[in-house]
């Protein structure tokens, strides 16, 4: 038996904002609709589903996810970027084994982790 990551499902109020989140900050590309429920995002190979509560789903569903993981070879230069895009940053690290690291706000309660790829 073998597994293989399909997609990253986030679940937001609203879709649009929440899939240009990705793409105006962390370069993403918009791939298309889910029908009229969201957005699918290619986010340097992991797809992300966006999209609204489900109605046709009856198990209990919640917005966000806990958080995305991106590397970056200019973790200075992308602070900058995002900081001035009015992302709000929610906690900078102590470097990890030389690493720096921070975590983001994105929408609807999800976070992004930056690391600085060395």
């Amino acid at each position: 038996m073998s597994f293989a990551l399909n997609h990253v499902h986030l679940k937001t109020r609203d879709p649009k904002q929440t899939a240009h989140f990705y793409v105006d900050n962390f370069g993403g590309t918009l791939v298309g609709e889910i029908g009229t429920r969201g957005w699918r995002v290619n986010l340097h190979g992991l797809t992300l589903n966006i999209t609204t509560i489900i109605d046709a789903q009856q198990r209990e569903q919640h917005y966000g996810v806990e958080h995305i993981a991106l590397d970056t070879d200019d973790y200075t230069g992308t602070l900058a970027r995002l900081k001035a895009n009015g992302v709000r940053v929610l906690e900078e690290m102590p470097p990890v084994n030389g690493h720096r690291v921070c975590f983001l706000e994105a929408p609807d309660g999800a976070q992004v982790e930056v690391i600085e790829k060395l």
